[in-house]
């Protein structure tokens, strides 16, 4: 069972841990004797694997609406600020500077990110990830925000530069 545990993405988030506790130890027995459950987060802070690929995933967003022209799909499975503040009129706009330098956002997938700083949670339900893919001759850094909304971590801000 650990082998197959190591490989899926996300298993480090505390939540994962705590439910997986739940099922391994449900004989665990509280002061009234009663089975403890430990609480099962409704947020979980994305482990490492989970965390790369949100970013990979905006990446990809990205870069399909960067050679589509189509935005549409970037804005609606973002949070619902950022749809209420970027109609996809707007994130061409927005983009427009990217894609006239015509740097090819997708080799992003190609490569691991390195974080410059340590995601950053800046409210109990918004986080900020920060970085860059060391691609040559362009590297292309991002700043990243999600919220916690429906269940999943969504994009709420997005920064990229070549």
């Amino acid at each position: 069972m650990k082998t197959v545990l190591s490989i899926m993405p996300g298993l480090r988030a505390p939540a994962f841990f705590l439910a997986l506790l739940g099922v391994l130890a449900p004989g665990v027995a509280s002061a009234q004797g009663q089975p403890m459950r430990p609480p099962v987060s409704s947020q979980p802070v994305p482990g490492e694997l989970e965390l790369a690929k949100m970013i990979w995933s905006t990446m990809a967003m990205v870069d399909h609406a960067n050679r589509s022209g189509n935005y549409s799909v970037l804005r609606d499975t973002s949070a619902t600020g950022f749809q209420i503040q970027n109609d996809p009129s707007r994130l061409a706009e927005i983009f427009a500077q990217i894609r006239a330098s015509r740097v090819d956002v997708g080799n992003a997938l190609i490569v691991a990110p390195t974080y410059t700083a340590p995601p950053t949670l800046l409210q109990a339900d918004v986080f900020r990830v920060q970085g860059y893919f060391a691609l040559r001759p362009t590297p292309i850094f991002f700043d990243l925000y999600f919220q916690w909304e429906q269940g999943r971590w969504k994009l709420f801000g997005i920064s990229i530069e070549p």
